[in-house]
């Protein structure tokens, strides 16, 4: 696979050299904050010394990766560290995927060694132990030498490796840090998960400027009053969150009557397109400053910020200029033009990825030779996605080039679960898109093979719960929580507009029709074909609650969260709503629904907390 070409600015510093600078500059400040532990500069850098000799020893070098598999973020940012030390690049297994797609990922990397403890850790890796060893003899490595790989969806069925180079994670380290004036007296919560882009952003801009890494104990879910109760306690200054996330956390500082703690200063938000509204009126409202943030897994995290204050007249977001050493060109038939005018977004520059693992057809399609650039033999990135340079610099986002969407910040093409559901036999059709409503949550529509189970044309139907079990088990062995339907409908045709795309504005409506229907599974509902709702009590309460957030009025007592559209962010909604309503709901996780996700479990669950409580 060819290194990315194209450098910019010569000379720049090894990744490894701008965090020895914080070691120099600030070697008792905190580096890496834990619940129960602060690491200083000093004892990371003695501590990754000591990791990264045992890699060493274990035939970790350049050119090759040390996978990742802790459950404790913490540990996970000391073994990028102690990787990179040892002169190889790492991967990082998250432990919320299926273990049939961390089987997969674990092949396809070939791993030189595993770091980890979890129970998601493949075979045969181990944490380093024993006492403080000296730093390992200087690595000879190359500034195009494997950095990191972390895997993104894939059209194909199979997940991308992006490989990123060492020179561009630390020209990305250095640009962001300076963009968002990072100091070592600032904390950035990590919170994204270990597998997803972001968590790079988080950690080594934070790093390169002798800030402190704030890690969770876990990596579960933090729902609104969690983060907001965890920023406060560990004084986080800055934070990232996927735009939903922050959309949840906006709404609950506003029912709460709250604003951002003290410390935060920025909050950076990214992800999907960003909605002008809730934008100017936190603006209006919280003290912390927004960071509007664009860019893709291949060229290092985020291109664009955009920092200011929205205009009043501005009809989007815009999503910025671009980081020192990207370049950004917008361009139609692969031609430059002019600002103003729309056409397909092209990033270019030092911070491209070298391409995908083991891919170089996908890479040579993504990554093109770029004629319009003044560096012989340079590349850009198509990205799929349209824009224009508005009349202030800043480009703007105008939607997808192709059916590509993002679900909760991560970018997903429909085709590849939508050929996961047609591997079923009783599936000949299936089109899969997000909620009209949140955008948060995937629709699936299946047209059956046999056409006697087919409903009646324009009528959408609720699987029953057996069918939809069929439906959901194979792609939850496979595909990511995110990435997984978790509405699903039963139609006799996939209609089509004008234009010959499949209608799914037509699609939504037959789905709106159908809330009043009943799974067979469920009890039969009360003429208005809602179902039965209890009197009084806390159950009808619950009920009530969870129907107002999912937006189903023929919820029924015992259906199930996730079969209807519920997501990790409408559990965070949803707790929020009965805090309201109970007192005994103070201190319930988000993640308590997977335990209890119907209305009756909740009931009785709260039931039995305000027992103990009195």
């Amino acid at each position: 696979m060819t290194p990315a070409t194209a450098p910019g600015t010569p000379g720049a510093p090894d990744v490894l050299a701008l965090f020895d600078r914080s070691v120099r500059a600030h070697p008792d400040a905190p580096a890496v904050v834990t619940p129960r532990r602060v690491f200083t500069y000093e004892a990371v850098d003695r501590l990754t010394d000591t990791w990264a000799a045992s890699l060493a020893g274990r035939g970790a070098g350049p050119g090759l990766l040390v996978g990742l598999a802790f459950p404790d973020p913490a540990r996970t940012v000391l073994g990028m560290v102690a990787a990179l030390k040892a002169g190889a690049g790492f991967t990082v297994l998250d432990d919320r995927l299926p273990a049939l797609a961390r089987a997969a990922l674990v092949a396809r990397t070939e791993a030189a060694v595993w770091l980890g403890d979890g129970e998601h850790a493949p075979d045969g890796a181990y944490v380093p132990a024993g006492p403080d060893a000296p730093r390992p003899a200087a690595v000879r490595h190359r500034p195009d030498d494997p950095a990191y790989v972390l895997f993104t969806s894939g059209s194909t069925g199979e997940p991308k490796g992006t490989v990123v180079e060492r020179d561009a994670l630390a020209r990305f380290a250095a640009g962001v840090a300076e963009r968002l004036e990072l100091s070592s007296g600032d904390r950035w919560l990590q919170v994204a998960s270990l597998g997803f882009d972001v968590v790079i952003e988080e950690v080594f801009p934070t790093l390169a400027a002798g800030a402190a890494v704030v890690c969770r104990a876990d990596t579960r879910a933090l729902d609104a009053e969690e983060l907001h109760t965890t920023m406060a306690r560990t004084r986080t200054t800055v934070v990232e969150l996927s735009t939903q996330y922050w959309l949840e956390y906006a709404r609950w500082l506003t029912a709460a009557g709250l604003t951002t703690p003290p410390e935060l200063r920025t909050v950076v938000v990214g992800g999907e397109r960003m909605d002008p509204a809730p934008y100017r009126a936190w603006q209006a409202r919280q003290p912390a400053a927004l960071a509007h943030v664009y860019g893709l897994t291949e060229c290092t995290v985020s291109s664009t910020f955009y920092t200011g204050r929205l205009p009043d007249g501005a009809e989007e977001v815009p999503l910025g200029t671009p980081l020192r050493d990207v370049e950004i060109t917008v361009r139609e038939d692969g031609r430059p033009v002019p600002d103003g005018e729309a056409g397909e977004i092209h990033i270019g520059g030092p911070l491209l990825a070298r391409g995908f693992l083991g891919d170089e057809a996908a890479t040579s399609r993504r990554f093109v030779p770029d004629p319009w650039a003044p560096v012989p033999g340079a590349r850009v990135y198509v990205t799929g996605d349209l824009g224009r340079i508005d009349a202030d610099g800043h480009l703007v986002f105008l939607g997808r080039v192709d059916d590509q969407v993002k679900i909760r910040g991560h970018r997903l093409e429909p085709a590849r679960v939508e050929r996961a559901l047609c591997e079923n036999p009783e599936v000949d059709q299936a089109v899969v898109f997000p909620d009209p409503e949140t955008g948060t949550a995937l629709w699936a529509f299946t047209v059956p093979a046999d056409p006697a189970r087919a409903p009646l044309p324009g009528a959408a139907v609720r699987p029953a719960a057996a069918e939809r079990e069929a439906l959901v088990t194979p792609l939850e062995r496979s595909l990511p929580q995110w990435a997984v339907p978790r509405v699903h409908y039963r139609v006799a045709v996939l209609p089509k507009n004008p234009h010959g795309k499949i209608d799914k504005r037509l699609l939504a409506a037959w789905a709106a029709g159908a809330e009043g229907a009943t799974p067979a599974s469920r009890a039969e509902p009360p003429p208005d074909g809602s179902s039965p709702t209890p009197r009084d009590g806390p159950l009808a309460t619950v009920l009530e609650t969870f129907r107002e957030v999912l937006g189903a009025p023929g919820l029924g007592p015992d259906d199930d969260f996730f079969a209807h559209g519920g997501q990790s962010l409408l559990a965070m909604r949803l707790l929020a709503r009965l805090r309201d309503s109970f007192p005994a709901a103070q201190g319930l996780r988000a993640s308590a629904l997977f335990a209890s996700p119907t209305p009756r479990l909740v009931a009785a669950a709260l039931d039995e907390r305000e027992t103990a409580r009195t």
